[in-house]
């Protein structure tokens, strides 16, 4: 004869791996804002872009539904443990299964299913992400060079050049734009008008980049010869940290911009000083990679000319 497991046993570990699914449930429910967004970027007092909201509720959804799977398989695998353990008294073998058809089956199926929600979602947000409008408010082309960035203003026909950040580590607090980390004075900014739709074509100058704002919860590959565009609604005004995310040489780690989302006032002025100032047009793609700031490289290419 075969020992069979205790009734009472199976009862109590069921009792005990629902009790702990409450308990998480109930963790989760009361977690700070943070904890519910998936620790990504976010503001008690409004969402940045009009897309944030959407990519947190993908990321979060994804992790509950890998978060559900983990307890189910975490659950059974103990239950297992416990319920098919061999006892004192037991000194048999258990039936030896070659095969279980059912259990095959559903092996087989619910990945399959659980990959193709998961793709679902994926591609329905993912197509909205990218959708362009026929008529965006705003176009800007951003140009990704080593180690900074040019932005061209294409409706206003003015530009804002940056130069590389030599000392990354060596910004303090102080040098922050309206006390936003990740920014500084010494960085070119990228102005953009809240609530309006703003369409950005992303290009690079020698290497590939990748054009990146933490707060927006997007990034957009720089690949030589191949523009990449997406359209944009920011809706919270604030100033905000944007780097490189693809390792693009020696001085990688300086290549940073500042964005501030501004009424269109403020945009409207910025646009005027830029003009002011003689920056009219728009940079090309053909300007040489190693533009330089010859004051801040102390004369020496200076010298060598």
């Amino acid at each position: 004869m075969h020992s069979k497991p205790p009734t009472r046993t199976r009862r109590r570990i069921l009792r005990t791996t629902a009790l702990a699914a409450v308990v998480a449930l109930l963790a989760a429910g009361c977690a700070s804002e943070t904890v519910q967004r998936g620790y990504l970027p976010g503001y008690v007092d409004g969402e940045v872009t009009n897309q944030t909201e959407r990519i947190t509720n993908l990321w979060v959804g994804s992790w509950i539904a890998g978060l559900i799977v983990g307890v189910i398989t975490w659950g059974l695998m103990l239950w297992c443990v416990a319920a098919y353990r061999k006892r004192r008294d037991d000194h048999q073998l258990p039936v030896q299964t070659r095969y279980h058809m059912p259990l095959e089956i559903m092996y087989t199926a619910v990945p399959i299913m659980m990959v193709l929600v998961l793709f679902y979602y994926t591609d329905r947000d993912m197509s909205a992400i990218r959708e362009l409008s026929d008529e965006p408010d705003v176009q800007i082309q951003v140009i990704g060079k080593q180690w900074s960035w040019d932005f061209n203003y294409l409706d206003d026909d003015v530009y804002e050049t940056g130069q590389q950040l030599l000392n990354p580590g060596g910004e303090t607090a102080e040098s922050a734009v309206d006390g936003a980390p990740g920014t500084s004075d010494q960085l070119p900014t990228l102005y953009l008008p809240v609530d309006e739709k703003v369409e950005i074509t992303v290009a690079s100058r020698d290497v590939i980049h990748s054009f990146w704002i933490p707060a927006f919860l997007y990034k957009i590959d720089m690949i030589p010869g191949r523009p990449n565009t997406f359209e944009v609604t920011p809706t919270r005004e604030g100033t905000y940290a944007g780097k490189c995310a693809e390792l693009c040489g020696e001085f990688h780690s300086g290549m940073l911009f500042n964005v501030k989302v501004v009424d269109r006032a403020e945009y409207d002025a910025h646009m005027e000083d830029l003009r002011a100032a003689g920056q009219t047009g728009e940079l090309g793609l053909d300007l040489n990679r190693q533009q330089r700031d010859y004051e801040r490289y102390s004369g020496t290419e200076e010298a060598e000319h």
